[in-house]
C-alpha cells in the first residue's frame, strides 16, 4: 500500500506540473495544478506516516517525477529530449537507488 500511495503522489505531481505548462494557454487548468500538488503532498504525507524514510520517499518522488515530466513533456508539448538529459536522469535515478540501498544498510544492526 505504501508504494501505491507513493505512485499516486508521483502521478499527482506530474499531472500538476504538466498542467502548469498547459495552463499558460488555458488558465482554467490552474485548478488541476492546485489540486494535483495538494493531492501529491497528501499522498506523500501518507507514505511518510506508513514509515518510509523521508530521504527515500522524497528521492523516489522527485526522481521519478522529473523523469516522467521530461518524457511526457516531450510527447505532449514537443519539447526537446536530448541524450545529455537522459544521462542526467540516469544519474538522478542512480543517486536515488544509492540512497534507498543506504537506508536499508543503516537499518541493519551493527
Amino acid at each position: 500500500m505504501t508504494w501505491l500511495l507513493l505512485l499516486l503522489a508521483i502521478c499527482s505531481e506530474v499531472a500538476a506540473t504538466l498542467s502548469l505548462k498547459a495552463a499558460v494557454a488555458a488558465p482554467a487548468l490552474y485548478v488541476v495544478v492546485v489540486a494535483g500538488y495538494l493531492a501529491s503532498f497528501v499522498f506523500l504525507t501518507l507514505v511518510l506516516k506508513r514509515g518510509m524514510g523521508l530521504g527515500v520517499a522524497y528521492g523516489i518522488w522527485g526522481a521519478v517525477g522529473v523523469a516522467l515530466t521530461a518524457v511526457l513533456s516531450t510527447v505532449i508539448f514537443g519539447e526537446a529530449f536530448t541524450a545529455i538529459m537522459g544521462v542526467g536522469m540516469a544519474c538522478i535515478i542512480a543517486g536515488v537507488l544509492l540512497v534507498e540501498m543506504g537506508s536499508h544498510h543503516a537499518d541493519e544492526p551493527a
